[in-house]
């Protein structure tokens, strides 16, 4: 399982890098389409969706996102106002709604409320991966924080983990893991921090370390999120997509929370520090 979760991330890591380099926006764009149209289905059939419901979610979310990808009359970057509209409506969704749902272990039964929220958790996620290609260096290492988090849980908890972090949420994580993850990016800011911070004031570097942190925790509440629907759905992965991996829910789960908070903080606070 190790060697096939491996070799599956240098895959998707070398695609997605490609891809983010050399397309032209539009196409960049595209292509995330196809990745969120696997997302809505993994949703749909997570919340129990049935054939008819389930392409309609799909074909609402996608329709929602090239709806977006027209409004470039807004602006090219993450300043267009409908872009803002979602990022604040993930903001508000992961910083209130998405804590107080695990904490009192929700089991929404009802469809809409099941589709809005799958809205909420993918679109935003899919418009700050195309709208942050126009900074690749920036997206890259905002993704790295989650990508190191993630991967440093995942090994510290299988080697060490004893405490479980939320039991009835997801057994299998633990609070070493999450210690892991806080340490090894700690690491990764000390040495962006030596590399390309020389430059910065005492506030950026106390701004940087705020964005990181709240990166890394909104990256952790978006694992247990999406592990929590998959535990009522009696899922192990959301799909079987990616050797390793499960599906692309799986993959993004710790983005769904994290990303799109990230852009909008990087958008409105204007100092990326050490992610200049």
């Amino acid at each position: 399982m190790l060697a096939a979760r491996f070799i599956t991330a240098l895959v998707l890591l070398a695609v997605f890098c490609s891809a983010l380099v050399l397309l032209p926006n539009g196409y960049w764009s595209a292509a995330l389409l196809v990745a969120l149209f696997v997302a809505a289905l993994e949703w749909a059939q997570l919340v129990g969706y049935r054939s008819r419901m389930r392409l309609v979610f799909v074909a609402l979310v996608l329709a929602i996102a090239v709806a977006l990808l027209r409004q470039e009359g807004h602006g090219e970057s993450i300043a267009g106002k409908f872009d803002a509209f979602f990022f604040g409506l993930a903001l508000l969704f992961w910083a209130a709604v998405a804590p107080v749902w695990l904490a009192r272990q929700w089991r929404p039964r009802n469809p809409l409320v099941l589709g809005v929220t799958g809205g909420v958790v993918l679109l935003p996620t899919w418009l700050a991966l195309a709208r942050m290609q126009a900074t690749p260096t920036q997206l890259l290492l905002v993704l790295g924080i989650v990508w190191i988090a993630d991967t440093a849980a995942y090994v510290i908890g299988r080697r060490m983990g004893r405490r479980a972090l939320a039991r009835r949420i997801s057994p299998g994580k633990t609070w070493e893991g999450v210690i892991g993850a806080v340490a090894a990016v700690a690491v990764y800011y000390g040495l962006l921090w030596f590399i390309f911070g020389a430059e910065m004031s005492l506030q950026e570097a106390v701004i940087g370390v705020a964005m990181f942190a709240a990166v890394t925790a909104l990256s952790v509440e978006g694992d247990l999120f999406e592990s929590w629907m998959k535990r009522q759905a009696g899922f192990k992965d959301s799909g079987t997509l990616l050797p390793g991996h499960g599906g692309i829910l799986d993959r993004i789960d710790g983005l769904t929370a994290s990303l799109p908070i990230a852009a909008l903080w990087l958008h409105y606070l204007g100092r990326p520090g050490v992610l200049a």
